[in-house]
């Protein structure tokens, strides 16, 4: 979300618009926090006005931020929602700066969450009424949060996909980023990327992988597979190393579950050759636009908007949620010489994701 907002911010900057960025101290508290840190150790960039100036247990720190938006003569405010738990820090924000006649504008990546809760709804209610337009990402998206709009409101949610993310460099060649990640140039890597969450299927992907290169009737071995898993735990990791022992998968997935940092994310996207997404729930996925920039094609499930965005057998696979749909998939894949890959898929996603530029999300947040 960190890169979704500064590249939105210079996307305003480059438009012609004064742009800052306010951001947080501290996002979650440590006990509630699932990875490792919390904090980039990136520097600062050096075109992008940024304040830290946001705790989100700290209602002291969200008038602090209200008053130096007001003081800031700002005109729009846009907000980043993706979980209840932020709703007091940024629906109180919100409601500060609008009794002041500022135009709050909430670009939603999920409004119920993958994992609920019972106080989820209030706090949703609280945001939701902080706000005066909402852009969502997915057609799911937009449905889960007219749930919470009297009918008068219900035409206040705009509808725009996910842009590209087109921040992270340009693809560098397969062989070479190969090299720099360790991984071998011989065989099929398939590259499950980001934060791991029960909901994003990686139990699912590996029984559904041990499935394809143990199938007799298939060419397929994971002589000629690897499954790459790059992404911190942001659940209990101890399961999936269990579920790779008891699927006799060790050798077969090559784990990578640190943090991975900005300037390593053109290396594992350019070393692969299918995206893999087999989530449980959905709404929209940052990764499917990672891979669309990097002109890689995907796999993922027939869950929330995923579909909206990966035309099935035009720029991937569109799978049922089980074992069996997603290892069919792969089969089909990894039999295919890689010329036949290019010529499937490649010319396709070139064309689809002309659909997907920032300036369409911009308009649609200044049009109104």
């Amino acid at each position: 979300m960190s890169a979704f907002n500064e590249r939105l911010a210079r996307q305003f900057a480059a438009e012609g618009h004064e742009v800052e960025i306010f951001t947080f101290t501290l996002q979650y508290p440590d006990f509630l926090f699932p990875g490792k840190t919390q904090y980039s150790d990136a520097p600062k960039p050096a075109d992008l006005s940024i304040r830290r100036t946001m705790n989100s247990i700290n209602p002291f720190s969200w008038f602090k931020t209200a008053r130096a938006i007001k003081k800031a003569g700002i005109e729009l405010i846009i907000i980043k929602f993706w979980i209840p738990l932020m709703a007091p820090c940024l629906g109180t924000i919100a409601r500060l700066c609008r009794c002041k006649g500022i135009k709050v504008v909430s670009i939603l990546d999920n409004v119920i969450p993958h994992e609920p809760h019972f106080w989820d709804k209030w706090l949703i209610r609280y945001f939701v009424r902080s706000v005066d337009r909402f852009v969502a990402m997915s057609e799911s998206v937009q449905a889960d949060c007219r749930k919470f709009l009297p009918e008068t409101r219900k035409d206040r949610v705009a509808l725009s996909p996910h842009p590209l993310y087109d921040n992270f460099g340009e693809a560098v060649p397969k062989a070479e980023a190969r090299k720099a990640l360790g991984l071998p140039t011989d065989k099929t890597i398939l590259l499950f990327f980001g934060f791991i969450r029960d909901y994003k299927g990686l139990d699912l992907l590996m029984k559904a992988y041990a499935k394809t290169i143990t199938n007799h009737q298939s060419p397929i071995t994971n002589n000629e597979l690897l499954l790459v898993v790059a992404g911190e735990f942001y659940n209990n990791g101890a399961q999936y190393k269990e579920l790779e022992q008891d699927l006799h998968l060790e050798g077969s997935i090559e784990w990578r579950t640190d943090f991975i940092p900005d300037d390593k994310v053109r290396f594992y996207f350019s070393a692969a050759d299918l995206i893999v997404q087999p989530y449980k729930s959905a709404t929209q996925s940052g990764v499917t636009q990672i891979a669309y920039h990097f002109e890689r094609p995907m796999l993922v499930t027939d869950v929330g908007g995923l579909a909206e965005i990966v035309p099935d057998g035009k720029v991937g696979y569109v799978c049922r949620v089980s074992e069996e749909s997603v290892a069919d998939a792969l089969t089909r894949f990894a039999a295919m010489e890689q010329d036949k890959r290019e010529a499937l898929f490649l010319k396709n996603i070139r064309e689809e994701k002309k659909k997907y530029e920032w300036s369409r999300m911009t308009k649609l947040i200044t049009e109104n």
